[in-house]
């Protein structure tokens, strides 16, 4: 009975946190028979009796001291060997054997590391460690091995393949040899079976991991730049704890100092990666500087990692930005899709925007359309939404001109939408009604279900950091039916208690735009002005001058005379690049023209860019016809057409919603 209490004392002092892991990460479906029958509570009994009964009969003690923030703790252990270590030792290599056994120890260490590369899973290498004694090296490989093999499995192989490895006794025994032999590996080998380790799902608060991230913090001074960017890249992965915060505090302090010294892009992007948005604005200055003075050596793997890494940081370095962007489109041809969509997606969290680059990435999506699968096409589409970027080569590779089909992809797609009504949630359910009516179609099939009673309860659950944004779709939905009244089988409407409290949009009228209006107005008889205006509690509209009719009298009614609403919409309202008008401000100009307006709009940078004494004959001529120049006039006409246009990103946005909900069901 004591030696199963010793193995089993043994197997939980090393891996102590095994179930917490597997009920937070849900990698197993259930729980091992072993962890029902040896309960953590009796566990603990066992251990704390255990520890007290040997420390007492033991008068040769020392003080072991291990760093944390902000403290030194000590613990007093028995000089003799520890507990936890008797079956780790057993297992290990006499360091003192003789020499005529070194040939063999050669023969297996060279057959070890070949076996190694043949091994296809964590158990397979498990079962490999059971054969023999290992050297400190050979555990540090056989543990990156365990890692690397699981690195390309797919998602449930990995999850089936690490709960084998959980259960295989092997695994408890390779961790407790690593744990006994940590103090006389390379740093690099610390480093990289660390690394392994947490990969692989060893909880942070066992004792092998806090032993090894307290040998990190002896020996960090001691570390080169190599098993400094493993570390880093480690500590990125890490929650709060003490030992794993003073790691990071000293990692901080010890790449500051060698931050002149550092040679490799790999190991200068893992650290900015570390050290994350919390880095003082200071250090990521450096950071900059130091990744300027190694541009010239940036490969287009390079290029992403630090594209990847300013993102982490939250630090938009428009210098080193630029070069990575030139690089990438230098070398377009060769970029995997998976750096190519997160390369993307870091550009939109730092809000750098690149014409030039997200022109060529759009054109180097058409030319993969044939082969990358319909998930990657979705997700490219996704993102280039996010960026209000309009792949318009994307667009035309997939044939997407509504212009004569409209009606036909419209009844096909419904039809589709439908089917997955009972899987879908009441806010994809908006979403998709939403942008079915900046299309101005109105399927009851998908109203109905979405403005019935039992759905509208749903809503008042929303968390409120997205409650604006479900009110505002709210409010559109309601005011479509409202204005464009499509014929339904019956009436519906949006009840008020969805819709909340309008937004009203409190900017000014930009002061030059003022200017220009009030200076036009000057020559314009029978002419009146009216600055920011409210519509339909809705829509803000910087001017509307309204024009007297050419048999206008003096009782001539207002309501009857040519109103012109002029807008200066924000930067946003445009597909980036464009003067493409995105779907909310298409859906206003068309809401407009219902009410009886004749809208014009006008960029701020065309405005900025009008010299100053040529801005109000530019307004002029923009707004009232009879000052158009034919250029003018065919300008105006395509914009009117661009206004069709957002159909583009409203109609992807639909095939994103219904690829999702198939890929989800499926």
């Amino acid at each position: 009975m004591s030696a199963w209490v010793t193995k089993e004392v043994m197997r939980w002092g090393c891996f102590c946190s095994r179930r917490s892991l597997w009920q937070q990460s849900n990698l197993m479906g259930k729980k091992s028979p072993k962890y029902t029958s040896f309960p953590s509570q009796q566990l603990a009994h066992i251990w704390g009796t255990k520890h007290h009964q040997t420390c007492s009969e033991s008068n040769r003690v020392s003080s072991v001291r291990f760093y944390s923030k902000g403290t030194i703790h000590s613990e007093v252990l028995e000089e003799k060997e520890p507990l936890s270590s008797s079956l780790a030792k057993s297992s290990m290599p006499d360091e003192n054997q003789s020499e005529e056994t070194a040939p063999n120890k050669t023969q297996w260490t060279s057959s070890l590391m070949d076996r190694l590369q043949s091994c296809g899973s964590p158990s397979d290498v498990l079962e490999l460690t059971s054969e023999r004694a290992l050297t400190f090296k050979q555990i540090s490989s056989c543990l990156c091995h365990i890692w690397f093999s699981t690195k390309k499995m797919s998602t449930d192989n990995q999850r089936y393949e690490l709960q084998l490895m959980f259960e295989h006794p092997g695994f408890d025994v390779l961790l407790q040899q690593a744990m006994a032999s940590v103090g006389q590996m390379n740093n690099g080998d610390v480093a990289y079976s660390l690394l392994s380790m947490v990969n692989i799902g060893v909880p942070q608060d066992s004792r092998v991991i806090q032993t090894f991230l307290r040998n990190c913090q002896e020996n960090l001074n001691d570390m080169d730049e190599r098993s400094l960017s493993i570390l880093a890249s480690c500590l990125r992965n890490l929650g709060p704890s003490n030992n794993a915060d003073a790691l990071k505090d000293g990692l901080r302090m010890v790449v500051e100092a060698r931050l002149p010294e550092i040679k490799n892009v790999k190991a200068l992007q893992n650290m900015m990666r570390m050290l994350g948005k919390d880095a003082p604005m200071g250090l990521k200055r450096k950071f900059e500087e130091k990744a300027l003075s190694m541009s010239n050596r940036f490969s287009l793997l390079d290029s992403h990692h630090i594209i990847t890494a300013l993102a982490t940081m939250k630090f938009h370095s428009k210098p080193l930005l630029d070069i990575c962007s030139k690089i990438i489109r230098e070398n377009i041809n060769g970029i995997p899709f998976n750096q190519l969509f997160e390369t993307m997606q870091s550009c939109r969290q730092l809000q750098y925007r690149d014409s030039e680059l997200l022109t060529d990435l759009s054109e180097h999506a058409a030319s993969m359309i044939d082969i990358w699968t319909k998930k990657q096409v979705v997700l490219f589409l996704s993102v280039c939404e996010r960026l209000a970027f309009c792949p318009a080569a994307v667009y035309s590779t997939l044939n997407y001109d509504l212009q004569h089909r409209r009606q036909q992809f419209l009844d096909c797609l419904i039809p589709a939408l439908v089917s997955y009504l009972p899987k879908m949630s009441s806010f994809e359910l908006l979403k998709v009604v939403y942008h079915l009516c900046l299309l101005g179609y109105f399927p009851s099939a998908l109203l109905e279900p979405l403005l019935q009673s039992s759905t509208l309860e749903k809503f008042k659950s929303t968390d409120p950091k997205y409650l604006v944004n479900q009110e505002r779709m709210f409010q559109t939905v309601n005011l479509c039916l409202h204005l464009e009244q499509p014929v339904l089988p019956r009436p519906l409407t949006v009840p008020p208690t969805v819709l909340g409290a309008p937004v009203l949009e409190s900017r000014a009228v930009i002061p030059e735009l003022s200017q220009c209006l009030q200076s036009m107005m000057q020559d314009q008889a029978n002419t009146t002005l009216q600055e920011r205006v409210l519509l339909l509690g809705f829509y803000f509209i910087d001017g509307v001058i309204t024009k007297p009719l050419p048999s206008e009298t003096d009782g001539g009614g207002a309501e009857s005379r040519p109103r012109i609403a002029v807008l200066l919409p924000a930067p946003s309202s445009f597909c980036f690049g464009t003067s493409h008008p995105r779907g909310t401000l298409a859906l206003k100009m068309r809401h407009l023209k219902t009410l009886g307006y004749d809208p014009v709009w006008v960029t701020e940078r065309e405005l900025q860019s009008t010299p100053e004494e040529k801005k109000t004959d530019f307004l002029r001529a923009r707004i009232f016809p009879e000052h158009r120049s034919q250029a003018e006039v065919e300008k105006l006409n395509t914009r009117h057409e661009l206004c069709n246009h957002h159909e583009h990103t409203c109609c992807g946005l639909l095939f994103i919603a219904l690829y999702r909900m198939r890929t989800r069901n499926k």
